[in-house]
This record gives C-alpha cells, structure tokens and sequence, in this order.
C-alpha cells in the first residue's frame, strides 16, 4: 500500500500540460515511465519506510487525460489516495483472484491485474479513449490510472493495478445488488436466502424485479447500452455485466424474494465487496441525477413460476416500489482469447450454447442487450 500511495503521489505531482487532442504516440504500450524509489530517497523521490521497488506509470499522459474529461480534481485524487487514513483492502478476491482496495471516501477502487488484462487494456486504450470522449454518460467503468510495482531484489514480484471510480460511491445506502450478464447458467447466488444481505452480489436469476425507467431516461438508457455495447463489441470484449444498486426509499430491505423486512437493521458487514456504498449523508456529497447514478425509479416486483426451465425475467406482480438506482457496465476486460472458445466449445456439448457466459462478442452484445431491455422498461404510465 506504501508503495503504491508513494508511486501515485509522484505520478500524480508531475502535472503537465494537457491536451485532448492526444498523439497517438501517447497511446503505445511502450509508453511508460519507471520510476526507482529508493528507501533513503533521491533527487526526484521522497525517502521512505518500504523496501527498496521501481514503479511504473503506463501511458501517463492519456490518464492524465482522462481524469480531466472525467472532472476529476488532481489534488482531491491525490488525497483520496494517498492521504493519511490507509486504503481498505476488500475481504476476499473475485472470482479472477484480483484484489480490490477501496479510499477512504469510497470514490475510488484500486483492483490489482493479470499481466494477460493490462495487455487488453493497453490494446484498447484508444479506443476506450475515444468512445468516452465522446459519450458523456458512457456506463462503462471509468479508468483513472494503470501502474506497477515492482519489489527490487530476489523476489522481483511485480503487481500491476488499476485505479477506477467506485460505481456505488453515494449518498444512499445501497440495500441490493446485481451483477447482471443475460445468461442462465450458473448465475444464481450459491448463499441460502436466509443469509443473504445488503453486500452479496445477486444474480440473472436472482433478480425479481423490473426497473420501470420514465421515458426521457429510458430512451437515453437505450441509445447509451447501445453504444455501449457497440464499443466493447468492435474491441472482441465479452463477460461484462451490468452492476446495478438498489436503494429501497421507504427504508425497508428485501430480506428474501418477495418478502420485506421493514425493522431490518442497517447496521455495518466486515465483508464489504468490491463497488459498495457506506450510505454518507454528508449534504457535500448529494449528487445530481444522471444516467446510472442517483436514479429515481419504480420497481416492479416479479415472481418466477417454479414448473418451468428458469425464467431470466419472472411475471410482474403489479407490486411497486419506490426506489433509487445505481448502474453501470462493469469487467470490460475480458477479451475472447483461445482458453475462452474452449470454454464455449466444452460447455456446448452439455449445456445449451446460448445460456452459457462465454459466448463470442456479438452474441454476447445481442444476448446481453435483450436481457437488460426486458429488466429495465419504459414506464407507461410516466406522465
């Protein structure tokens, strides 16, 4: 953690003049910068308590750029990151075995990498470059940096990691959350509905409700998904959900499917999971409405017949709620590389093709846009 708050400290400290207009120079993965921070220090390092390491900035000055267009103030970063109260280390890995450290104030996460995912990043970072600049209300995660450490001596142990905005940073304590694909298989919570609560990630069939959108916000929903999901489609990305965060407004939590518990104690989990709120209510942080974020909506309650194959959508109960969302489109780097067309082809033969998460790209896209357009719907009675 010492090491990383050091390396941003410096990478973040060397401002320099930004253009948004980008060389495509500044875009070659052989852009990058080591810097050696030696214990006792040197002419351009601070000295320090940590061992002796060699941090590297990849493509400083595109992020540089990026945390510009993303209305990102250099010294609150900084701050965020490296002032004194220390980063908080999420409980267990994901599913990838990445670990994921949080600030203090929750607006940015720190996911550690696989060599394998800084290449696609790298391979990408024009294009990711361009399609947010272009798309304001873009839902794909927001990228801020892409560092390594490096540990001198016998170990030569490098982390590479990547700093991205906290999709669930918000003034509203988030009471549910899901990680939605659009596929069947597997993509149910392996807890008892007893202990599930406000921190375990649901899934495709674990979602009972329809988000009933107004029409000015589902239209914009839709043109932005589209795009969305063209990008990550020309980039041959797939395995990507969309996160989304329910805060209940009349305070009472979903304790199992169809039921509420309106005495439900809000109260703090030590297994916090990777894109979480701590329910703030600093009036400094009230955040204006916009496209997956601090979202007003309605919630219609679904219940899935249990005689039948798994129903991704469950029949709607007419059963409303008030409730605020948060969303976006989370894991985008995930390219269809080799080890996942085996994946496919092994599944395939037990399973029915079109319910399995590896898909190739441009069926995921399709599968994954008719399921968010069935779990999120116009409503019709918006006046």
């Amino acid at each position: 953690m010492l090491n990383l708050q050091l390396g941003i400290r410096h990478a973040v400290g060397k401002q320099g003049p930004i253009t948004l207009d980008l060389k495509s120079s500044a875009f070659d993965p052989k852009e990058k910068v080591w810097t050696r921070f030696p214990p006792e220090g040197s002419k351009y390092t601070p000295p320090h308590s940590s061992c002796d390491f060699r941090w590297k900035d990849y493509c400083p000055q595109v992020f540089r750029t990026l945390r510009k267009l993303f209305k990102v103030d250099a010294a609150d970063y900084m701050l965020s990151l490296c002032g004194d109260q220390a980063l908080r280390e999420l409980s267990s890995p994901g599913k990838s075995g990445s670990f994921f450290y949080l600030t203090s104030n929750d607006q940015y996460m720190i996911k550690t990498m696989k060599k394998a995912e800084v290449k696609i990043f790298l391979k990408m970072l024009r294009a990711y470059y361009n399609h947010v600049r272009s798309f304001e209300n873009t839902l794909v995660t927001k990228f801020f940096g892409l560092h390594c450490v490096k540990l001198a001596g016998a170990n030569q142990k490098k982390v590479r990691f990547v700093i991205m905005g906290n999709l669930f940073c918000s003034d509203h304590f988030i009471h549910r959350r899901f990680d939605l694909k659009g596929s069947s298989l597997g993509r149910t919570t392996d807890k008892p509905q007893t202990e599930i609560d406000e921190y375990t990630i649901l899934k495709d069939l674990d979602l009972n409700f329809i988000f009933r959108l107004q029409k000015h916000w589902y239209q914009e929903f839709q043109r932005q998904v589209d795009k969305d999901c063209d990008f990550l489609e020309q980039e041959n990305i797939m395995d990507y959900s969309l996160l989304v965060g329910v805060h209940f407004r009349d305070k009472r939590v979903i304790m199992t499917e169809g039921s509420f518990d309106s005495d439900s104690s809000r109260g703090s989990s030590p297994h916090l999971s990777p894109h979480l709120s701590r329910g703030d209510t600093d009036p400094n942080r009230l955040s204006k409405i916009k496209l997956g974020s601090n979202m007003p909506t309605k919630a219609e309650l679904t219940i899935r017949k249990s005689d039948c194959e798994p129903q991704l959508i469950g029949e709607p109960t007419g059963e409303l709620y008030d409730v605020i969302l948060y969303f976006g489109i989370i894991d985008i780097l995930q390219d269809y590389d080799i080890s996942k067309k085996l994946e496919h082809a092994y599944k395939s033969f037990q399973y029915d093709p079109t319910s399995i998460s590896a898909v190739d790209p441009k069926l995921y896209s399709r599968r994954f846009k008719d399921f968010v357009y069935k779990a999120f719907q116009e409503d019709k009675v918006d006046i």
